[in-house]
């Protein structure tokens, strides 16, 4: 089994055309995917994020760590939230991404964790 990726990406232009009583049934909906993929047995972790302007910036790879605040690209989409899920193949992501699509009205990229090294490979 691999780990997927699920992430939300949108915009603030995009959530305002949402109207504000839409809200509810759209966190309704997202909420009803969230028990489903526990159902399944598929879920990992989820979580919606605070907007991008809360972000934070660490850079430590010289002798002082250089911190920034605002977003690491200053692009109009942002990751609004996101699903880690356990799924055999690329297809089970690919359907579960059209659910979640569906649930939180906007866009989701769908992409693998890395494969772990084996544990003897780790040692050499």
């Amino acid at each position: 089994m691999t780990q997927y990726l699920l992430s939300v990406h949108g915009n603030e232009e995009e959530y305002a055309k949402v109207p504000e009583d839409q809200w509810p049934e759209m966190f309704a909906a997202v909420e009803r995917f969230n028990e489903q993929l526990r159902t399944d047995g598929v879920w990992v972790f989820g979580g919606g994020l605070e907007g991008a302007e809360t972000a934070t910036v660490v850079d430590g790879q010289g002798d002082t760590p250089v911190f920034t605040d605002g977003p690491y690209l200053e692009t109009k989409e942002h990751i609004g939230g996101f699903w880690i899920l356990e799924l055999p193949d690329l297809d089970a992501a690919l359907k579960y991404a059209a659910a979640a699509s569906k649930a939180c009205q906007g866009k989701v990229e769908v992409r693998p964790f890395q494969a772990e090294p084996p544990a003897d490979a780790a040692e050499a």
